[in-house]
């Protein structure tokens, strides 16, 4: 197993952590809105507020998680980073945090958890970061209600299936999401994820939705002294992570 993935301006290692670094994070980072205050709520390695450091030169970032492992691990790869300065682990749960603070931050993020079924795994910390039993989207999204600052936006990575969800729980906390981006694995898939924006207010105009692609046309890529068919980057996403990959060719050390 990989101890951990390489990018251009920092190294995150995901032994310890229960969720590893994968493409959903990296899209995350790369797309969520800034601003001078971020705050990423399950942290896991770290991954997401390196991202935001590294895209907002000026933000000051907080990444909270409830899992002692990931915050030791995200602690780590934080100090080991350029932007140890800028970012702070706290080890606590997303509803002790609101509780002490208010109208804070012009950013929210997280890949939080999905699954609604209660699978009785030995690995706890697996099952926190990926029940919902251990961050249910209404407490999710009254909290994120309180912590933004008036114009601030939360940003959702999450499975396409669980918008519905997400919708009903703005609807009931009166948030507005103000923009959706699906995401394909490829052309011939239905979207498989998506990136979703959060207001405390309606935007001024409509909901803007679009739906983009990560991998393109398959390409003979050399594996082992033969030749192998993989994805391409598209080229959105191509661009989109060119300032966090080391290289822009498929590669089994990326996500």
């Amino acid at each position: 197993m990989s101890l951990g993935f390489q990018f251009q301006q920092f190294y995150v290692r995901h032994d310890k952590c229960a969720m590893k670094v994968g493409t959903d994070g990296v899209l995350l980072g790369a797309l969520a809105t800034g601003g001078k205050s971020a705050l990423d709520i399950g942290t896991g390695t770290g991954l997401c507020a390196l991202m935001m450091a590294q895209r907002f030169p000026d933000a000051l970032i907080t990444a909270i998680d409830i899992d002692d492992d990931a915050c030791q691990q995200a602690t780590e790869n934080v100090a080991d980073s350029p932007f140890s300065g800028r970012i702070k682990v706290v080890h606590t749960s997303l509803k002790d945090f609101a509780s002490t603070h208010a109208d804070c931050f012009d950013s929210i993020i997280s890949n939080p958890p999905y699954f609604e079924e209660n699978i009785n795994c030995p690995d706890k910390s697996r099952n926190d970061a990926r029940h919902t039993s251990s961050l249910p989207f209404s407490e999710l999204i009254s909290c994120s209600k309180q912590l933004l600052t008036d114009d601030g936006t939360l940003t959702l990575i999450l499975p396409s299936s669980a918008l519905s969800r997400i919708e009903s729980e703005c609807a009931y906390a009166n948030m507005f999401i103000v923009k959706k981006i699906f995401i394909r694995t490829t052309e011939k898939k239905a979207p498989k994820r998506i990136v979703i924006y959060i207001r405390r207010h309606s935007a001024p105009i409509e909901s803007e939705t679009q739906t983009l692609m990560v991998k393109g046309q398959k390409s003979k890529v050399k594996c082992q002294n033969a030749l192998d068919l993989r994805p391409q980057r598209t080229p959105w996403y191509e661009d989109l992570t060119k300032n966090f990959y080391l290289s822009h060719t498929p590669s089994d050390k990326q996500p």
